[in-house]
């Protein structure tokens, strides 16, 4: 994980091809693009896809490190998300009848010889990854916008 005192910088780039995007971070390139119903060329996971995979990843890397700290035998970590707007229905603050509110469904399988114990324990510390503390806090996105 990234030191919170430095700044990481992704590069995204949005060509002539529809919604092809060319995103670099490091050595590291990667393509997103919009389903074809959405008028893309499903070149690539959508960005949400990448938001969900960002989550996932971040959970199940959390998980092996905390399982190995405490020499637990994880065996096998995988995740299922799914991402989804629901009705606002108990939203205090929604002025909107129609509003929706984000949702993440997060399934954690745990191949290993585990108490239901340590398994409630990974589940909590799933919690505290970087990337799901982030998603749940206030964010502040700082953006500006030159001519080329």
């Amino acid at each position: 994980m990234a030191n919170n005192n430095q700044k990481k910088i992704v590069h995204i780039h949005l060509g002539k091809e529809n919604f092809k995007t060319v995103m670099t971070a490091g050595n590291h390139e990667l393509i997103a693009d919009e389903p074809e119903k959405m008028g893309g060329m499903d070149l690539g996971p959508d960005p949400y896809d990448y938001l969900l995979m960002s989550l996932g990843s971040c959970t199940v890397i959390t998980l092996r490190m905390y399982a190995e700290r405490k020499e637990w035998p994880v065996e096998d970590v995988y995740v299922e998300l799914r991402h989804f707007k629901d009705h606002a229905e108990d939203c205090e603050d929604c002025d909107d009848p129609k509003a929706r509110i984000d949702k993440i469904e997060k399934e954690i399988i745990i191949k290993g010889d585990l108490s239901d114990d340590q398994i409630d324990r990974l589940l909590e510390i799933s919690k505290k990854c970087p990337v799901h503390r982030t998603l749940l806090n206030d964010i502040e996105i700082h953006s500006t916008a030159e001519k080329m």
